[in-house]
């Protein structure tokens, strides 16, 4: 059981906080904003009570037990007081990350890990130098209580140990932990989704196909066989000869990176901003953004839960 400190309450920070809680550790969580402090609670336990119906949370962690193993505090001073980890998942620009490393330096216990949720940014030149030992990313994907990656960036001077001692902590969790040689934006999976998100915007703004369309195509051709065989290994079973020739024949060119998607422009100009507007590219109106979110996490364990069955390629090669 280790002592985590979660800084920032917000989207990913309360979700943090509830995985290392149900992890077996002891979690103190803190925001600047005391509405979203205050908020965090509610957040946590409605996840919670997803999990526990769908079979992933123990069915005795109860409201009262998860106040227990969270507990919400205005102070960052007392938040970090005793931290073996802080989890640092506040907003993503580098002056207000700058600031909270330097009053983690003076706050933060000595041997205390500093493990950022950064999307993008490299934060490293951003932390003090007798911080950088301890000092790495641990990215994660939301929701984080359901999706299991977690990139692991070490910081240049970080200790290679520090490093093992909190990938160890994800893998017991039951995360799949990625350790990143060095730092790219975008790390592995965000870099790959990015170029998928040229290609269907483009797609869509070329009129080829509609919104609902591509969204199929994914789902009934690629997202199939992904969960089982990812992208080299499908390679493997497609046989290596056929990948030569398509990159050696290829007359197709990925769109540029134009910076703007003139569909996405006017979705948002039509204040179509996603879910919680009641529509984006979807017209979600007259659904209640919570129960879509509960919806779709409900969806999300039952394909976990079918995908542990079924288990994957991988690893498969060393047993033949």
């Amino acid at each position: 059981m280790a002592r985590v400190a979660v800084i920032g309450a917000g989207t990913m920070g309360h979700a943090l906080a509830l995985v290392f809680a149900l992890g077996g550790h002891r979690v103190r969580l803190t925001d600047s904003n005391p509405e979203t402090l205050a908020r965090a609670q509610g957040l946590m336990e409605k996840a919670l009570a997803t999990l526990a119906a769908g079979g992933e949370a123990p069915a005795e962690w109860t409201s009262a037990h998860l106040a227990q193993a969270v507990t919400r505090h205005e102070s960052l001073e007392e938040t970090v007081d005793g931290a073996e980890l802080i989890v640092e998942a506040i907003i993503e620009t580098p002056e207000a990350k700058r600031a909270l490393f330097e009053r983690l330096d003076a706050l933060a216990p000595a041997e205390a890990v500093i493990a950022s949720n950064t999307s993008h940014l490299d934060v490293f030149p951003l932390i003090p130098a007798r911080r950088q030992r301890k000092a790495m990313i641990a990215h994660w994907y939301t929701p984080p209580y359901l999706v299991d990656l977690v990139d692991l960036v070490p910081g240049p001077d970080c200790d290679p140990a520090a490093v093992d001692g909190v990938e160890a902590m994800l893998v017991a969790m039951g995360k799949k932990p990625v350790r990143l040689r060095k730092f790219v934006p975008g790390y592995v999976a965000n870099r790959i989704q990015a170029a998928i998100g040229l290609e269907v915007q483009h797609l869509l703004d070329e009129g080829v196909a509609s919104a609902e369309e591509i969204d199929a195509a994914i789902i009934h051709g690629l997202a199939l066989r992904w969960p089982i065989l990812a992208v080299f290994a499908k390679a493997d079973f497609t046989g290596l000869p056929l990948m030569q020739a398509v990159l050696a024949n290829r007359s197709y060119s990925p769109p540029p990176v134009r910076g703007r998607s003139e569909t996405l422009d006017r979705l948002l100009a039509e204040g179509r901003t996603g879910v919680l507007a009641g529509a984006g590219y979807y017209d979600w109106s007259g659904k209640d953004p919570a129960a879509l979110f509960e919806e779709r996490d409900r969806r999300l364990i039952a394909l976990k839960r079918a995908l542990r069955g079924i288990g994957t390629m991988a690893g498969l090669e060393r047993r033949l």
